[in-house]
């Protein structure tokens, strides 16, 4: 016998034709766990672009969820930081400063890039975005100065904007793992003492070819 408690409802259960093929549709689930998503598009390699996108957007709000908070986006966390750890440098009188101050520096080809990448003068933004940035640091907590903290690249406009109000957020998790994992990187880089590099063997030319 079959377990009533086993079984599911639902409002309406049809039978639909969508482009070619015949499909069962269900609606208004009790217990909705799951969702079908239909694309449609000019081609299959406009489908499988719309796909990519769609996983990506998924993936997205999944790591939002995993990560439980987020930060800024366009450049905002990583001018910050350049921010404060060139201020952090400063109170150190040993060669380590250097190291410091060069790691900071190499935290804004971030938002440099993503400013040429939308065609907008990066010089300009992101000198503008440090000066946001040392502003909103060196002000009180609750001075109106302190909301800088949250400005970032508005690429569609080429100017700077609140990106929290705005909605352009990116999730912590993701953003600490990038950090770590480019510093790491860099350190394996670093490590290397020389490299051997293995020539092509160059073939004996043929005396004949020319002939």
């Amino acid at each position: 016998a079959v377990d009533v408690g086993a079984l599911g409802s639902a409002e309406l259960v049809e039978q639909v034709r969508l482009s070619d093929d015949d499909v069962v549709v269900v609606r208004g689930a009790r217990e909705q766990h799951a969702a079908t998503v239909i694309l449609r598009g000019a081609n299959d390699y406009m489908l499988d672009e719309m796909e990519r996108s769609f996983h990506d957007s998924l993936c997205a709000v999944k790591r939002v969820l995993e990560s439980g908070s987020v930060v800024p986006g366009g450049g905002a966390v990583e001018v910050a930081l350049d921010i404060y750890l060139e201020s952090f440098a400063t109170t150190l009188g040993s060669r380590e400063q250097l190291a410091i101050v060069e790691f900071a520096n190499a935290l804004l080809s971030i938002p440099k890039q993503l400013a040429v990448n939308a065609a907008k003068d990066s010089i300009e933004l992101v000198a503008k975005l440090r000066a946001y940035h040392a502003a909103a640091q060196n002000a009180a907590p609750d001075a109106p100065r302190s909301h800088l903290k949250n400005y970032g690249l508005d690429l569609h406009e080429g100017k700077l904007r609140d990106n929290v109000k705005a909605g352009v957020l990116e999730p912590a998790m993701s953003k600490i793992k990038m950090l770590k994992s480019a510093t790491e990187a860099a350190i394996n880089i670093l490590r290397i003492d020389d490299m051997i590099k293995l020539v092509p063997e160059q073939q004996a030319e043929d005396p004949h070819a020319h002939m």
